[in-house]
């Protein structure tokens, strides 16, 4: 018995001097991916006017659909990232018939936002180079 104890104390001590630190395992964490990805690409491409099937050919089916309100499609998406959080995005569609009215969300379509610049305008100039208008000549009065 004695011999026993006297090995688990001599474990313990040189074991607490002469090993490295070892750190708890722990539990792996997924990222986790729920409903559509939305991209701003697709919001970019998405035009008024454009039918259900066009609109589901860049957005992809909707997971949540409104049986109140065939009309209106909500593209939920969110990502939860171990020790970061979570992020949610959404965007709500909305149909006139079959055609697309307007949509509402956490995106904007870029051409919304960048600004136009204006048109260039050109300038013909009809008289060729060393060819000037005849001008009447200048009158000095003499006194």
């Amino acid at each position: 018995m004695r011999v026993i104890a006297s090995l688990l104390m001599l474990s313990l001590v040189g074991c607490s001097f002469h090993m490295p630190r070892i750190g708890i395992p722990r539990v792996h964490r997924i990222t986790i991916q729920q409903g559509n990805v939305i991209t701003q690409t697709m919001i970019d491409k998405l035009k008024p006017g454009m039918t259900r099937s066009q609109v589901t050919f860049i957005m992809g089916e909707t997971v949540l659909k409104n049986s109140f309100n065939p009309d209106r499609w909500d593209y939920i998406y969110s990502v939860q990232v171990p020790n970061v959080g979570i992020t949610k995005r959404s965007a709500t569609l909305y149909f006139d018939g079959d055609l697309l009215a307007f949509f509402t969300g956490d995106y904007a379509p870029t051409s919304f936002w960048a600004p136009t610049p204006p048109p260039v305008e050109e300038i013909e100039d009809s008289t060729a180079p060393g060819d000037e208008p005849d001008a009447e000549p200048a009158v000095v009065e003499q006194s």
